[in-house]
């Protein structure tokens, strides 16, 4: 009989909202165990330690990354902390999926990816929505020509923003803004839909009190005359999905687009509607895809590769300095 796998166990940095949903994934993956959780407040890692049974609290990265039991790591701080965490566990040879954006501009990504390759370690940007089972169908839609050459991609992230002007998604210390909180899904799910990079864009932002953009808008050119566009807002409840349209069909991933479990394939002839529940809530298909790149010795997923992560940081960094958003933090 095959030797049994010993478990992967994780140490998570940042336990937010986003972070309990990780924890529930976690505990549904197979051979994964949670270990340790850290917090700038030692309370606070306790008790979410507590809630999910993890062994270990701590009030510093530093002491996860020295942590021996750890063998890959979750971030979920806010954004501008992702770089200096990454680089901390990567240096300690821990694997990192790192929630989006990896870092707040591409500079660091590459000082991140270049600690990766260094230490030969598994390195991943937590763009959960490429690993679902509705994506999946998209991509084996679009290989078999369904809808013919692709010729338009059009997505929409708009929410109500409600939050106190100091919460991190407003707040410009924090590398806040709709951008990068939302038009990530955008940026990443046209990528991973066109399988490459734009030649152009043309974008329009608002600016708003707080000093982050609290909408931004792009046109995106690619050298086939193929188009995307996206629009990302504070300011307004929107549709949530995507639609990418080929010459003979289209196909409409359903709202919430960036969390879907329902898609319609749409042609000439027919119109057929599938629909991929999640095992759990959808965070266990990246945590899969981490342990097996931990377990076989690669440094990177084909589904969210390091190319692609810069790709996108190169093109948001663009967009920012298009419509006049730079973090007062970020060097010049």
């Amino acid at each position: 009989m095959p030797a049994t796998l010993s478990p992967i166990r994780w140490g998570l940095i940042g336990p937010g909202r986003i972070a309990h949903k990780f924890a529930e994934a976690l505990a549904s993956v197979g051979g994964a165990q949670l270990h340790a959780v850290v917090s700038r407040s030692r309370p606070r890692a306790q008790a979410f330690a507590d809630q999910y049974n993890a062994p270990a609290a701590y009030d510093a990265v530093e002491a996860l990354a020295e942590d021996p039991a750890v063998d890959a790591v979750y971030i979920a701080t806010p954004h501008r902390f992702h770089a200096e965490a990454a680089r901390a566990c990567l240096e300690a040879r821990k694997a990192v999926l790192c929630e989006k954006p990896l870092t707040v501009n591409a500079a660091e990504a590459e000082q991140v990816i270049a600690a990766a390759r260094r230490h030969q370690v598994f390195l991943m940007e937590a763009v959960w929505s490429r690993f679902l089972p509705i994506y999946q169908q998209v991509r084996a839609w679009l290989e078999a020509g369904i809808i013919g050459p692709v010729r338009m991609v059009t997505s929409n992230f708009g929410v109500r923003m409600r939050h106190a002007p100091s919460h991190r998604v407003l707040n410009h210390d924090l590398a806040g803004g709709s951008l990068l909180d939302l038009g990530i899904y955008n940026v990443a799910l046209t990528q991973f839909v066109l399988g490459r990079n734009p030649t152009g864009f043309d974008a329009h932002g608002l600016i708003g009190p707080t000093g982050v953009d609290d909408v931004t808008s792009a046109q995106l050119y690619y050298a086939d005359q193929t188009v995307a566009q996206f629009n990302c807002s504070f300011r307004a409840m929107a549709t949530n999905d995507l639609h990418i349209s080929g010459e003979e069909g289209h196909i409409r991933v359903h709202p919430r687009f960036w969390g879907a479990t329902t898609a319609t394939l749409t042609t000439e002839n027919d119109e057929q509607t599938v629909h991929k529940p999640f095992r759990c809530n959808g965070f266990e298909y990246e945590i899969e895809a981490t342990m097996r790149g931990l377990r076989t010795g690669h440094i990177e997923s084909t589904l969210m590769s390091h190319a692609d992560t810069l790709a996108n940081l190169h093109l948001m960094d663009a967009i920012r300095e298009r419509i006049g958003l730079r973090y007062d933090f970020e060097q010049r």
